[in-house]
């Protein structure tokens, strides 16, 4: 049985694959609405992945540090590169919706660095490891896209099938 720790963190890693897998991705793209596809593919997983953050690793550590708003920053920053997926989804130019999507990227993995180094342990330090591990249990039964079973193969699967698409189109 995980914490909630090793599960995001678990999370963290194989979105910074799809990350990376993005990134080989990109040069291919040759429209607007291929890389409205790949947007969307990101964020469907990073948005019940915030979530998660939010209402459980979040919320958990407000009330454990019983001042709210210590963590304003990342929520913030959850909110700002939403804002940046949003923005590529509806941008009207390609070089201006890869340039958003790179920097959501960008900001995301930004975001996932911070949150282990500073959020992660202050979640380990606050919290028992009977509540860390009763909220991995959350973390796992909240069905993330992430942790189910084949996530990595369908993934590549669904990769593949875009890339070949895009292939096809350019």
């Amino acid at each position: 049985m995980s914490t909630i720790t090793e599960t995001l963190t678990a999370e963290h890693a194989l979105l910074n694959l799809l990350f990376d897998e993005l990134g080989r991705l990109l040069p291919q793209v040759r429209t607007v609405a291929e890389l409205r596809l790949l947007t969307r593919l990101v964020t469907g997983l990073l948005s019940h992945h915030a979530d998660l953050e939010d209402n459980l690793a979040y919320a958990a550590l407000d009330h454990a540090l019983a001042e709210k708003g210590q963590l304003d920053r990342l929520y913030q920053d959850h909110h700002e590169i939403d804002q940046r997926f949003r923005a590529a989804a509806v941008a009207k130019e390609l070089p201006e919706a890869v340039r958003l999507l790179q920097a959501g990227l960008k900001a995301s993995r930004e975001h996932f660095r911070l949150e282990e180094r500073t959020v992660f342990p202050l979640l380990e330090q606050q919290l028992s490891p009977a509540t860390l591990k009763t909220l991995g249990v959350m973390v796992s039964s909240n069905a993330s896209p992430l942790g189910r079973h084949g996530f990595a193969n369908a993934l590549s699967a669904r990769l593949r099938n875009t890339a070949s698409r895009i292939e096809a189109h350019g």
